[in-house]
């Protein structure tokens, strides 16, 4: 078992880099960095802190059997929600992802529906038009997709998505984590 890789696995899972795990266990980021290349192994106490700090019990540190991640995601697992009021309806097509780096979801704009307003962030957004137009409102301006076109911008400014369309418009929307 190579416990340097599976040090470093669960770090990078945590979001940590070998600066913040050394901080918060007392250690380097040098001895950090030698661990995770099995060049050191760490005191038994050394290793349950490591542990304690990256969340994983020791049972589960040596347990062989590889969890099976989920890659592929159905109907089942999609939860929703309907805003009347604004005319919108968001699916999100991956359980949780509001907790990853990534939230991919399915937003259907009803006929002069639009989405909530959102403040600034460091976040990054992404969508995709599948039928119908929208206007993506950055700041003070204003952006125009169709059907078949992307959308890709850096949420910086107050920004809002609006149906531009007389039916119905659904965008694929795919935003990462807001680290403010």
């Amino acid at each position: 078992m190579q416990i340097g890789k599976k040090i470093k696995n669960l770090r990078l899972k945590k979001g940590l880099t070998q600066e913040e795990l050394g901080e918060r266990t007392d250690l380097t980021k040098g001895y950090i960095s030698q661990l995770e290349r099995d060049l050191s192994s760490p005191a038994l106490e050394t290793f349950f802190s490591i542990l304690e700090v990256l969340g994983c019990t020791p049972k589960e540190f040596f347990d062989e059997e590889e969890r099976e991640q989920k890659v592929v995601y159905g109907e089942d697992d999609q939860t929703g929600y309907v805003d009347e009021e604004r005319g919108y309806h968001i699916q999100w097509l991956v359980p949780e992802s509001n907790e990853k780096e990534m939230e991919p979801i399915r937003l259907t704009l009803h006929a002069a529906g639009e989405f909530k307003q959102f403040e600034p962030s460091l976040s990054e957004t992404f969508a995709y038009v599948l039928n119908g137009r929208v206007i993506v409102r950055l700041g003070r301006r204003t952006y125009c997709a169709k059907a078949g076109e992307a959308i890709y911008f850096h949420a910086s400014d107050e920004h809002q998505i609006i149906n531009d369309f007389d039916g119905t418009s659904e965008l694929i929307l795919v935003a990462t984590e807001s680290y403010l």
